[in-house]
């Protein structure tokens, strides 16, 4: 064994520890360097590989009607790029070039806009200049257009290989396309920024909360790391049935194109709760077609005219200074009150003469109502406009719609010596027939409302509840504003009243031979503005308000119609518009057996349109019927899928078909107006309609490329 030499062995160690301690020293000092002199430099490059508190938008809840449809939901759009220089740095670039061509006309196809030349062109050109953030087309794209891109030559490696990247957005879509818009609201668009009705109202629940994250690159890459989650928005489940809607919005369309109308507003209210079940507000837009612009139903303040007369008559008889018996003298149709003539509308006919106080309402006597009310309350207004207040006509109803005025009934006031000071002589009388006032539809609706609810006021509902994954958030229940608006006796006159006026008076038509109806027309001169009422032509506001059935109500309804010009007839007009909504409910109501309807020469395969698969399947496996290749009616709302449904003796089966790209004309001969109406409209082509049932006809052929502008008539039947 050797012996251990310490004189050379020390020196050794010595000179390592040294070394070592070198090292270290020369370590310390990089390090202290780094982080005093080069402390600005690298800060710089550690903030190009990091970036903090990276907001992380939610998902905005939906909008829902009140069975669960969809009528405002947040979908993917996305906007894409090339990066030039992730493709030549992953050596892809020579592939590119020799795909140029495939890609180009692939684009094309997509996007038709732009030709396969421009493409070309431009994907060269940035490859040549080595863009990172070249938009490969200047709008957004939906999804399943997004996913036909993605498989391109090329663009289906992943980004770092192909250069491809894109944006993602949160669009807000309806469905439903114009159906009670202007209610359900809209955003700002390309910001998650609340414009108008429901959006706006319940614009913090639907919005949700932002998250954060933190973006580390490393060898290239960001990496995301979420320090907290998002939280998405709550669904707004509103009180919105879409059938009675789109029935309400068609035959009001219907009634202003016939007559050439300017403004035209239909709300459809379920008594007991006072639901909205439809909402419609339409302007005559410059191109001859009526779109939602303006809420007119919550916001217009405009004299109501003479379904207003049905309040006045209200207040004397729960007052008791005038019962069903008694008479008033209306002469030959003109009345000179305080030198101011008041006109009966057949006043070139010799006028109604004496009337009893039902036939004043059926005619809708200007002069009946006036001296009636007039000979009772001249001398003491205010006591005839407290009773009009106790009506619950100037309630604040808190409709949750921006826009939203409350109805004005200005009350008379004196000066110091007992004198009026806003009122003339001839106020009362012209008050009474429904001038001098401003009133809303909505708080109209919600009187006659009453009056059907036996006299119990309720606060007119739009929302229900907000849900989140599927728990309430919050409860809106149905609100009574007054008990009882009026004395029961004062409620059932009204009702026999109104029903008679129907029936025998002037609201012919708007009644039914299938059920009672109940209501009140109006008709009234509109003045425009400064010029007043002799400004040219004479615009008019035609009204009907009322509910059905008149014995057990079940639904309001008012219908308000602005025209400039005659003819103008309330119930000539706007009441066929409130006939045709009326029957359309009561008959989607009807609920009958199908074991009662069955005989031996029974179809027992129904015969079902072409269009949407998931909601023909639900109502099917509804019915008891076994569909082959379906869902067994476990998806009655969703994305649609498209397709026809083959009958065989005892069988159904679906067939999916899907109707092309989105960027060229489907094929929709065979499918219901909805499902037509839909697949055209989410590929950019506006649509006209004629007739109802399935169609036969449509005038852009299946297959065309699609364009800006397109219009495409749709013949049903």
């Amino acid at each position: 064994m050797g012996k251990f030499i310490n004189d050379k062995s020390i020196p050794r160690y010595k000179l390592v520890a040294f070394i070592m301690t070198f090292i270290a020293i020369a370590v310390i000092g990089k390090a202290g360097y780094t982080m005093t002199a080069k402390k600005n430099y690298w800060m710089e490059v550690a903030a190009r590989l990091k970036r903090d508190s990276v907001r992380v938008a939610p998902t905005r809840g939906n909008i829902l009607s009140s069975d669960g449809q969809l009528m405002a939901s947040s979908l993917p759009e996305f906007k894409i790029y090339m990066d030039f220089s992730a493709l030549i740095a992953s050596k892809n670039d020579t592939a590119f070039v020799d795909s140029i061509d495939h890609i180009a006309k692939g684009l094309n196809e997509l996007f038709p806009e732009k030709s396969i030349a421009t493409f070309k062109k431009e994907l060269l050109q940035g490859l040549k200049e080595e863009k990172r953030h070249l938009p490969i087309v200047n709008t957004r794209i939906d999804y399943n257009t997004f996913k036909e891109v993605q498989k391109l030559p090329i663009f289906h490696l992943s980004k770092y290989k192909s250069g491809f990247h894109w944006e993602e957005f949160n669009a807000r879509r309806r469905p439903f396309g114009s159906l009670a818009s202007r209610t359900v609201g809209d955003l700002y668009g390309a910001k998650d920024e609340a414009r108008y009705g429901l959006e706006l109202s319940f614009d913090k629940s639907l919005r949700g909360i932002d998250g954060l994250k933190n973006r580390q690159k490393v060898r290239n890459k960001f990496l995301d790391i979420t320090e907290v989650a998002p939280i998405d928005g709550s669904d707004v489940i509103t009180t919105i049935d879409v059938g009675i809607q789109d029935l309400a919005e068609r035959a009001l369309t219907e009634e202003l194109k016939k007559i050439n109308g300017n403004v035209g507003v239909a709300i459809v209210m379920e008594v007991a709760t006072g639901d909205v079940k439809a909402i419609v507000n339409l302007d005559k837009c410059a191109d001859g077609e009526y779109r939602e612009i303006k809420n007119h139903a919550v916001s217009d303040l405009l004299e109501p005219g003479s379904v207003f007369k049905t309040a006045s008559l209200m207040v004397a008889l729960d007052e008791g200074l005038i019962d069903t018996t008694y008479v008033v003298e209306t002469g030959n149709g003109v009345w000179t009150m305080y030198g101011r003539d008041m006109r009966d509308h057949n006043w070139r006919r010799g006028g109604y003469g004496r009337l009893t106080l039902p036939w004043t309402l059926k005619y809708s006597s200007n002069i009946g109502i006036s001296r009636i009310i007039d000979k009772f309350y001249h001398n003491n207004p205010e006591r005839f406009i407290q009773g009009l207040y106790n009506l619950g006509l100037t309630d604040d109803l808190n409709i949750p719609i921006m826009g939203y005025a409350k109805a004005r009934i200005r009350m008379p006031k004196k000066n110091t010596r007992g004198q009026y000071i806003n009122w003339s002589k001839t106020a009362l009388a012209w008050m009474s027939i429904g001038y001098e006032t401003q009133i809303p539809p909505i708080s109209t609706l919600t009187f006659y409302n009453a009056i059907a609810n036996g006299g119990k006021m309720m606060q007119p509902r739009f929302v229900k509840q907000i849900v989140k994954d599927g728990e309430v958030k919050a409860e809106f229940p149905p609100k009574v504003l007054r008990q009882q608006i009026a004395k029961e006796k004062t409620i059932a006159d009204m009702t026999s009243i109104l029903t008679k006026v129907v029936s025998e008076g002037l609201g012919k038509k708007a009644g039914s031979d299938k059920f009672s109806v109940a209501g009140k027309t109006g008709t009234a001169q509109i003045s425009k503005g400064v010029s007043g009422y002799k400004a040219g032509a004479m615009n008019y506001l035609l009204s009907f308000a009322g509910f059905f059935p008149a014995e057990k109500p079940r639904y309001s309804c008012i219908v308000c119609i602005q025209k400039t010009g005659l003819p103008a007839s309330g119930g000539g007009m706007s009441g066929v518009v409130f006939h045709n909504i009326a029957e359309g409910i009561m008959a989607q109501s009807l609920k009958l057996s199908v074991e009662d309807a069955k005989d031996q020469h029974s179809l027992f395969v129904p015969e079902v349109k072409k269009g949407n698969l998931l909601a023909s399947d639900y109502v099917l496996n509804a019915f008891g019927f076994k569909v082959k290749n379906g869902w067994n009616g476990a998806f009655p709302f969703g994305t649609p899928i498209w397709g026809s449904i083959s009958t065989g003796n005892s069988s159904l089966t679906l067939e999916q078909n899907s109707y092309g790209n989105g960027k060229i004309v489907p094929d929709v001969h065979g499918m219901g107006a909805r499902d037509a109406v839909y697949l055209l409209e989410s590929r950019g082509i506006k649509v006209r309609l004629q007739g109802r049932g399935k169609v036969l006809k449509q005038s852009i052929g299946a297959g065309e490329k699609i364009k800006k502008g397109m219009i495409c008539y749709l013949q049903l039947g």
